[in-house]
């Protein structure tokens, strides 16, 4: 099982990724549906995406899945 846990630990950063993927496409898309200039929007989906990884890494760290 212990060869296990890197492709376990990838795997959950690669969620982590995702997520930030996901958040970051989210908020640019929102800042254009408001108005926002499309260099602003894609600035602030790249930084909803750098927010967003670290802060699923940590709760994943704090659960324990990072172990």
């Amino acid at each position: 099982m212990g060869s296990d846990r890197p492709t376990h630990r990838t795997l959950l950063v690669l969620v982590a990724v995702l997520l930030g993927v996901i958040a970051g496409l989210v908020t640019g898309i929102l800042l254009v549906v408001g108005g926002v200039a499309l260099a602003a929007a894609f600035l602030g989906g790249g930084a909803a995406l750098g927010a967003t990884v670290p802060v699923v890494l940590v709760i994943e760290r704090e659960l324990g899945y990072l172990d």
